[in-house]
């Protein structure tokens, strides 16, 4: 069956720095688009980062130049590499893959398959 697991999260301080992993299994993604997502408490899930098959990135305008997404093909694997963490960066950051994916991909509705989700918090 098709899986995506998260990892990487944890307790880190303002201005600090966290790498998320989110690694695929059961089929390739390799030709499909890649997500991010997060939601915190009381919120509603909103969107992180994109990566499509070309490996062009979409951003948030909130993680835009702190945040940078990557995808490693021969590994099945998207990373999200965040830098300058703020307090409200807060969330359970959620990794998604679209396999029709080219296009609005800053909607969840686009999304095929989701991970259960890692915890990050950002300590003032």
């Amino acid at each position: 069956q098709v899986q995506l697991v998260e990892s990487g999260g944890g307790l880190v301080q303002a201005g600090g720095s966290l790498r998320l992993s989110c690694a695929a299994s059961g089929r390739s993604f390799s030709n499909s688009a890649m997500g991010w997502f997060r939601q915190a408490p009381g919120k509603e899930r909103e969107f992180v980062a994109a990566i499509s098959w070309s490996g062009g990135a979409t951003y948030a305008d909130s993680v835009k130049g702190r945040f940078t997404i990557s995808r490693d093909n021969a590994k099945n694997t998207v990373y999200l590499q965040m830098n300058s963490l703020k307090p409200e960066d807060t969330a359970v950051y959620f990794c998604a893959a679209g396999l029709w994916g080219s296009r609005g991909l800053d909607q969840s509705g686009n999304y095929d398959y989701w991970g259960q989700g890692t915890q990050v918090t950002v300590a003032s």
